[in-house]
């Protein structure tokens, strides 16, 4: 093969790459996009009349995870599953992005945590990086990490709203995430940086939890928990 054919064969492979790439971020963007009108949906919670209709917003997030999953079923014949790693920058993000939307929506319904495979049912994509494409751990433990955040924010708003209970059933949830991820030797660096962030979200929500109990918000909420 001379010089010429080899560069010529090697552009062809390049060639053959950077259409995969550009169909990948085709299916992204609308996943991306998805992923914004699900956050709208989800924001209207955080307004005092959204405490009341969180059922229906919940609905209306899960209505749209189904064009979610319309794409993340295209998105897998994009490119070779064994070659799930070579282009996971591309949809990492949105994936996290999901993930928290996901957890959150879950969290809302229930006040539990989402699981893995519970994010991975949801957006119809694999748990074990042998089926093909998955939901990576790392990108996982990102969206819980961001739902931290965004329960932080309840906590403050559930104030504003009257909801006074909230806030320290969000208190009691966060401790326990904390101590989850206390657990973990987190290697990754982009992951141990948003962990120092869940830091601040304890912190928050705990100054919540004490103005509410020196004003003695807290103790009325658990009396009236009690009866």
């Amino acid at each position: 093969m001379s010089v010429t054919e080899m560069f010529s064969y090697i552009q062809g492979f390049l060639s053959a790459d950077q259409d995969i790439r550009e169909d990948i971020r085709k299916v992204v963007q609308i996943l991306e996009q998805t992923a914004r009108e699900i956050l709208t949906v989800l924001q209207s919670v955080h307004q005092p009349s959204g405490f009341k209709d969180i059922p229906s917003k919940c609905q209306k997030a899960r209505e749209l995870f189904c064009t979610v999953r319309t794409k993340t079923g295209e998105l897998k014949t994009k490119f070779p599953a064994e070659q799930y790693y070579r282009y996971h920058e591309h949809w990492r993000f949105v994936l996290q992005r999901l993930t928290f939307l996901a957890a959150f929506v879950v969290y809302l319904e229930t006040e539990s945590l989402v699981t893995r495979e519970e994010v991975a049912k949801i957006l119809d994509i694999e748990v074990d990086r042998e089926k093909g494409f998955h939901l990576d751990i790392e990108d996982y433990l990102a969206g819980v990490l961001i739902m931290a955040s965004e329960l932080s924010r309840l906590a403050v708003n559930s104030v504003t709203a009257g909801d006074y209970g909230r806030p320290l059933r969000i208190s009691n949830f966060i401790n326990e995430l904390d101590s989850g991820f206390r657990l973990l030797n987190l290697k990754n660096d982009p992951l141990r940086k948003r962990y120092d962030g869940l830091k601040y979200d304890v912190k928050k929500i705990e100054e919540v939890v004490y103005d509410l109990s020196i004003r003695g918000l807290a103790k009325e909420q658990e009396t009236g928990g009690d009866k």
